[in-house]
């Protein structure tokens, strides 16, 4: 009986020595080949709050693309260079996790006052950061999901600060979308006989007409309208534990960050939709969506992308993807790239 009690606590004490460890093991990211190259990962001041950056790309003299992730909240670092590994070739990728998002998420700071402005002048602070810092007039801004949401607004902001925007997963009128959403998986729960599903489904539509709710991303995932070519990769606390950016403290201030950013930021994209803010863009944009895009429906970004003004506009389809076209099929989406800003 002792040896069993000593042998408890010694698992004991090696499981807390373990997650210890864990917790502050340090990060990086993986190393790229190349005397111009480079591959950084670092916390800088901007805008008056410590965030976590990412630099990767073979050769620093390569087009800057800013990548803001979506969410909110749900950073992308720690799977992003598992996707871009392509784009590294031709174009220097800059992720960074927004204020209160994963590794930017502080336990002791004030977020009282988070807002999608303030993430809108955090961007706008790091484009001016980086542009210094790797020697750039302009950079590529693109936003994914809930980034679009910031990231169209800086470019209408700041026009003279990007070479072109981007949307992937493009935010619209979020009412609209949502109905898409909600009809998309009814259909798809009737027609694979999930009555329950259905039915449950089918309780939420005025919540979600009247702007009160949104369509539970658990059923658009289950019926194939997040992803359908790889693995939803958000919020996959495994697979952040394996990579080299992310801890387990990191883990943990994911989980906490994407929980505050939801509860503080997700109103506003329907109290204030985007295209009421935004109604012309001065600079090259193109909207990027998956066919099967139902968390941010690909019909009202269409809708969106034909009332919207700009002095050049393009709307890109992917017909195997949905809500994850530039990782989905990322051999296409390279190769877009390429055509479209390498010179």
């Amino acid at each position: 009986m002792k040896n069993i009690k000593k042998f408890l606590i010694y698992f004991g004490i090696i499981i807390i020595i373990l997650l210890i460890i864990t917790m502050i093991f340090p990060t990086w990211t993986s190393h790229i080949k190349g005397d111009n190259s480079i591959s950084s990962l670092e916390q800088v001041n901007i805008n008056g709050s410590d965030h976590e950056i990412m630099i990767r790309g073979k050769d620093k003299n390569n087009p800057i693309i800013i990548f803001v992730h979506g969410g909110p909240g749900c950073s992308e670092i720690p799977y992003a260079s598992k996707y871009q590994d392509l784009l590294e070739n031709n174009f220097t990728v800059v992720n960074y996790d927004q204020r209160a998002s994963g590794k930017s998420y502080h336990f002791f700071e004030d977020y009282s006052n988070l807002s999608s402005d303030l993430l809108v002048d955090d961007l706008l602070a790091l484009t001016d950061y980086i542009s210094e810092h790797l020697g750039k007039e302009k950079v590529i801004l693109i936003g994914h999901s809930y980034g679009t949401y910031l990231a169209t607004q800086a470019a209408y902001k700041a026009p003279e600060k990007y070479e072109a925007y981007i949307g992937i997963g493009q935010i619209s009128d979020i009412v609209e979308s949502e109905i898409d959403g909600l009809n998309f998986v009814i259909d798809q729960a009737q027609n694979a006989g999930n009555t329950e599903d259905a039915l449950y489904l089918q309780g939420l539509t005025e919540q979600i007409k009247n702007g009160d709710a949104f369509t539970p991303r658990n059923y658009i995932a289950k019926y194939g309208g997040a992803s359908r070519l790889i693995e939803n990769p958000d919020g996959n606390n495994i697979g952040m534990l394996f990579s080299s950016e992310y801890n387990l403290l990191d883990v943990i201030r994911y989980n906490y960050g994407v929980s505050y950013s939801q509860e503080a930021l997700l109103q506003e994209v329907i109290k204030t939709p985007l295209p009421t803010i935004v109604k012309k863009l001065e600079l090259p944009s193109y909207f990027v969506m998956g066919k099967y895009d139902y968390q941010t429906s690909s019909n009202a970004a269409k809708n969106y992308f034909d009332r919207i003004e700009a002095n050049k506009k393009e709307f890109i389809a992917f017909d195997e993807s949905a809500h994850y076209p530039q990782f989905e099929e990322k051999e296409k989406f390279y190769k877009w790239m390429c055509d479209t800003f390498i010179k």
